[in-house]
């Protein structure tokens, strides 16, 4: 692939990335809840989701997603109900809606927000779909192989992705930080990450196939 092609793509992408998308409002949604560290492993959770979309749109597989109705329905509706039932899990908890330090009762691992992170991408058909939609525009078939090339793409996407969601997070846990300096209860804070979720997933049943 030329430079120039490679260097309009890191634009292009990046400048995608800047608008936040269901994965930035998610990592905010985990940083807000449980802090930083949280929201910066959600990242990474995030970004093995994002790799296992290059691959399989790299080997052809994600273009399932574009032909068939039902595995994009299946795909959608799976992730969706994931999505509501974490927020409804994180809005019932248990905690003291009393004190002003960072609640303590709805922590999880950090290795289960991992899992989690990398399963709600993985179950987000629209990312599958922008890629194959998004890439192609700068992938050329006379210049090599064309899996390398959007392979090559996934990876660009998938650094500049960490990084932007990655600000993203910490710009979150400074939000989760002033909350709890203001003695803001943490039910009030477990009721805003219960709706964001929330909100992700009913954005998520109602995608549509056509669009990205």
């Amino acid at each position: 692939m030329e430079f120039s092609t490679i260097w309009l793509f890191v634009i292009a992408a990046a400048t995608l990335l800047i608008i936040p998308g269901p994965a930035v409002f998610y990592i905010m949604a985990r940083s807000i809840d449980q802090g930083k560290k949280a929201g910066l492993v959600s990242v990474l959770g995030v970004s093995l989701g994002g790799s296992v979309h290059v691959l399989a749109g790299a080997i052809g597989v994600s273009a399932i997603l574009m032909t068939s109705i039902a595995a994009f329905t299946i795909v959608k509706y799976l992730g969706a109900a994931y999505l509501i039932y974490l927020g409804c899990k994180t809005l019932f908890s248990k905690s003291d809606s009393t004190t002003s330090e960072i609640p303590t009762a709805p922590r999880k691992k950090l290795l289960k927000i991992f899992y989690e992170s990398a399963l709600v991408e993985v179950m987000n058909p629209k990312t599958a779909l922008f890629f194959l939609a998004f890439f192609p525009q700068f992938i050329s078939p006379t210049a090599g192989s064309v899996t390398v090339q959007f392979l090559l793409l996934g990876t660009i996407f998938i650094i500049l992705a960490f990084i932007s969601d990655g600000l993203y997070a910490v710009l979150a846990a400074s939000i989760r930080k002033r909350i709890v300096g203001r003695k803001t209860s943490s039910k009030f804070v477990n009721r805003i990450t219960g709706y964001l979720y929330i909100v992700l997933g009913v954005f998520s049943a109602f995608a549509s196939p056509s669009k990205t």
